[in-house]
């Protein structure tokens, strides 16, 4: 049984920092490939913020890089996302999600329920 749960969101003003946390159980860590954030701002789609490969590659959308790091625990079990500099803008529901290679090489992806940060003027 696959869990993601996330922590850490809240509300700030703009220009403070928030981490979130996020917690994967009910997978074999070793067949996990990558694990990322998504973010799903009021009223629009959901979108990639940043993704971690198990290697340790990491890419950012550019809405955030250089304010926002992705990281994780070695082995993989949770996985960071420290938010700094935050605006306006960055208020969304954020969503932890990891994709998991099978045996036969079938990928599937896991999504966390999300976290509501809302950032203020």
């Amino acid at each position: 049984q696959v869990q993601l749960v996330e922590s850490g969101g809240g509300s700030v003003q703009a220009g403070g920092s928030l981490r979130l946390s996020c917690t994967c159980s009910g997978l074999v860590t070793l067949r996990i490939s990558t694990m990322y954030w998504y973010r799903q701002l009021p009223g629009k789609q959901r979108d990639l913020v940043a993704t971690i490969r198990k290697e340790g590659d990491k890419m950012y959308a550019n809405s955030v890089k250089g304010r926002f790091v992705i990281s994780r625990t070695r082995p993989w079990g949770t996985v960071y996302l420290q938010m700094n500099d935050l605006k306006p803008n960055d208020t969304a529901v954020y969503y932890c999600g990891a994709t998991y290679v099978d045996v036969e090489g079938v990928e599937s992806q896991y999504w966390g329920l999300g976290t509501q940060v809302t950032v203020s003027s």
